[in-house]
């Protein structure tokens, strides 16, 4: 990391550090997620007791993706509001400067112009990352409290992952924000239309798909095999779709695909969890695609600031 690079990357930091908006942001995302992990937990400790075999309860991993008392888990939470905390640390990265005039200042200094941008990228990632890893520190803590014993290996590694495609996730929406932030002097302007936008993938684009390429129950099972292909890949368009898919394989060992299966592979599969590394493989492409989506929302918002005239919009 070159000089520049690393003043302005520590200044933006401590920007967010000192945010109030970043604060009230992460503050709503944990009191959500450990509201619901502490009623989880509590119906949990009713339930464990019962089973037939407990020691064979993922407790920790239940009681992460599963809800309670009416309030969705800390898996749906996270999913839910991490967008938010994304667009609120990004959507005026760059306009905010324009419009304190500063961004002149700044670029008259010696440092390189693409030095700017991905200081405020880089930040705003730093902090999400270290958030939740905090967050997954502080759930580790508090199962451990609820349950008397820390969770296993194989259920850290599965959370743990969890939280660091959840990172990818928010990467998303942080590269989404910045390029409103170019394409939108007004802040204002900006916040609607990732709201609108988040709002369009959290609710309307499954409503939408459903809507329009049902599956139909009562259709031959090679036409539904069909019809469900379809009608998944449009949902998986969706990166909120995507993360969901991420956050099920890896929180539920149980689960074996992501897709459908026949009666022939129901009869002959066997009825154990998947181990951690099949659950990755599983995953894999989806981080992948994710990932991929954050570096191209990026590259085109870099490509846009390096062509930007500074001196004329200023």
């Amino acid at each position: 990391m070159d000089r520049g690079l690393a003043v302005l990357y520590r200044k933006e930091l401590a920007d967010h550090i000192h945010s109030l908006r970043s604060l009230v942001l992460a503050a709503l995302v944990a009191l959500t997620s450990l509201a619901s992990l502490f009623t989880a937990a509590q119906a949990l400790r009713a339930v464990v007791p019962t089973a037939k075999d407990p020691s064979a309860v993922s407790v920790f991993l239940i009681a992460v993706s599963s809800g309670a008392n009416n309030l969705p888990s800390l898996a749906s939470f996270v999913g839910f509001l991490a967008p938010l905390l994304g667009l609120g640390m990004s959507f005026d990265a760059i306009s905010s400067e324009r419009n304190r005039r500063t961004l002149l200042r700044l670029l008259a200094q010696p440092i390189y112009r693409d030095d700017v941008i991905l200081a405020k990228w880089l930040a705003a990632l730093t902090v999400v990352g270290v958030f939740f890893f905090a967050l997954g520190v502080l759930v580790v803590g508090l199962a451990i409290f609820f349950f008397g014993v820390p969770p296993e290996g194989e259920e850290l590694l599965r959370f743990f992952t969890y939280l660091a495609a959840t990172v990818v996730y928010v990467a998303v929406w942080i590269s989404f924000g910045v390029l409103l932030s170019l394409l939108f002097r007004q802040p204002s302007t900006a916040i609607l239309i990732g709201l609108a936008a988040w709002l369009y993938f959290v609710l309307f684009h499954p409503l939408l798909v459903n809507l329009f390429v049902p599956v139909d129950e009562g259709a031959p099972p090679n036409v539904q095999l069909r019809q469900f292909a379809w009608h998944q890949g449009l949902l998986r368009l969706s990166p909120v779709e995507l993360y969901q898919e991420v956050a099920t394989a890896l929180l539920t060992p149980e689960v074996r695909t992501l897709g459908p299966l026949t009666l022939g592979q129901l009869v002959g599969a066997v009825p154990t969890p998947l181990p951690y590394s099949q659950s990755l493989i599983l995953v894999l492409p989806h981080v992948v695609v994710l990932f991929a989506l954050a570096a191209a929302l990026f590259a085109l918002s870099f490509a846009y600031f390096m062509r930007q005239d500074i001196t004329g919009r200023e």
